[in-house]
């Protein structure tokens, strides 16, 4: 496992031997990161976050944070994110509701830099969503869909 010094990895987070996660990251303690994932600098991951194996998350990205749900109250709701997914720069994945309770990622997904997924959303397998495109939340994306 190759974690940079400077991140932060609060107690409890689990990552797999062989992930990597860049300085200025930091990594929640409900947190659990695959095989083989690179975490970059600057990259937040937080909640009940799950990221599979392969995936590669470039700087700034902001996993699992609270949705901008009025009616959200505090729920532990999650984020699943599968293998072999790129996630670039500052894209912001906000965690589920209590109405779905999960945003789900699929496989093999390219999401390209400042893209927003917002709560409840499911986006399928070997999707491109391109640059700057927003998801409010309860957006369902099927497979070898292009944004």
């Amino acid at each position: 496992m190759s974690i940079h010094h400077q991140a932060i990895i609060k107690e409890g987070a689990i990552i797999a031997e062989d992930a990597t996660v860049g300085p200025f990251s930091i990594v929640s303690s409900k947190a659990i990161i695959g095989s083989r994932t690179r975490i970059d600098d600057s990259v937040l991951i937080d909640g009940r976050t799950t990221i599979g194996k392969d995936c590669h998350i470039f700087h700034g990205a902001s996993i699992g944070c609270i949705p901008q749900d009025l009616k959200y109250a505090g729920e532990d709701t999650d984020v699943v994110i599968g293998d072999k997914n790129t996630i670039r720069e500052f894209v912001t994945i906000h965690r589920g509701t209590a109405m779905v309770g999960t945003t789900e990622i699929g496989n093999g997904n390219l999401i390209m830099a400042y893209v927003h997924i917002a709560h409840d959303c499911r986006i399928g397998n070997h999707c491109v969503i391109a640059n700057s495109s927003a998801l409010a939340g309860h957006i369902i994306v099927e497979d070898y869909a292009v944004i």
